[in-house]
């Protein structure tokens, strides 16, 4: 008996693969239930943010790049910051260039329009003009006039204080009759403050007999730089009378600085002094005492010597006391 030969399937037909078998199913091992969750609700989805009309790349696929490999993404991307192509690169670059000369230009204006109004509110605008009712003078003195120094200010009124020239204005207070020294200074925002140092008398000088007295001499009144402050038909009291050869101002400079140093309360005391050259100078005493001065060197210890001598009991009853040489006075 000859061995069988195996027989091909039946549905098979000659020339055609045969498809591979399946394997017996597995059965799957047996695990437990999991829970049962809730399904999540529902929830509406955003609006999309409504691209722009000018954006060509919106709605254009992009790929992008992951780890797990090249996937697409749809979606507006931003346009590129600089230009690609150099015509739009230049026309940037121009619109760059112009709006800065725009705002160099309105910058220059607007600085040029303020520096102009403050110029305008500080030297020309009534907002800082001076007020004359707000002028303060002071130290006018016996012999300087208020009312002068006013009207040399008033002539500045309206004029406002930062274009107010105040060594001008100094310069002219000085030319007041009576006034040495003076400073002016600005007392915002309307007023000024004018601080005098007048020229105040300390003797009496009698004039010469003149056409321009009318043939009735009076006395020159003069501070302690021999400057004429004033003119008066009596000599005032309290201030002495200088009797110096006339127009020999060495002689005169000498007396006047005599006078200058004295103290107030021995200078109250002196009726009148006269000389006929610088070193000869002799002073008049109220009670009616002669004090033989000599030159006006070493006046501080003429005046400690002539007071010790005054109040001395062995000095009194003394109608000349001669200081010119004070370490060895005499009395007579």
């Amino acid at each position: 008996m000859s061995p069988s030969r195996p027989t091909a399937p039946r549905d098979s037909a000659p020339g055609r693969p045969t498809a591979p078998r399946r394997a017996a199913a597995r059965p799957k091992p047996t695990t437990a239930a999991k829970p049962t969750t809730a399904p999540k609700p529902a929830t509406a989805p955003k609006p999309a943010p409504p691209a722009p009309q000018d954006d060509p790349s919106f709605g254009r696929a992009v790929t992008t790049y992951s780890a797990g490999g090249a996937r697409r993404y749809a979606g507006p991307v931003a346009p590129p910051v600089v230009s690609t192509s150099s015509v739009a690169r230049f026309a940037e670059r121009s619109r760059a260039r112009r709006n800065l000369a725009r705002r160099q230009v309105l910058l220059v204006a607007g600085s040029a329009l303020a520096v102009g109004s403050l110029g305008w509110l500080l030297l020309i605008s009534p907002v800082l003009a001076l007020e004359p009712a707000q002028v303060v003078v002071e130290g006018a003195g016996t012999v300087v006039a208020v009312d002068q120094v006013l009207g040399v200010i008033d002539a500045h009124a309206s004029t406002p204080l930062p274009r107010l020239d105040t060594v001008r204005l100094r310069d002219e207070v000085l030319d007041v009759p009576g006034v040495r020294e003076a400073r002016v200074t600005r007392s915002w925002p309307h007023g000024l403050m004018v601080v005098l140092v007048a020229r105040e008398p300390v003797a009496a000088v009698p004039e010469q007999s003149s056409a321009a007295t009318h043939g009735a001499p009076g006395f020159a009144l003069l501070d302690m730089d021999g400057v004429q402050v004033g003119r008066v038909d009596a000599a005032p009291e309290g201030l002495p009378v200088v009797d110096v050869p006339v127009g020999d101002k060495r002689t005169l400079t000498a007396v006047l600085s005599v006078l200058q140093r004295l103290p107030v309360e021995l200078l109250a005391q002196v009726g009148g002094v006269s000389a006929r050259t610088q070193d000869t100078v002799t002073m008049s005493l109220r009670d009616g005492v002669r004090v033989d001065w000599g030159s006006a060197s070493e006046t501080p210890l003429k005046i400690a010597v002539l007071s010790a001598l005054r109040a001395s009991p062995a000095a009194a009853g003394a109608t000349v006391i001669d200081v010119s040489a004070p370490r060895l006075p005499i009395t007579k």
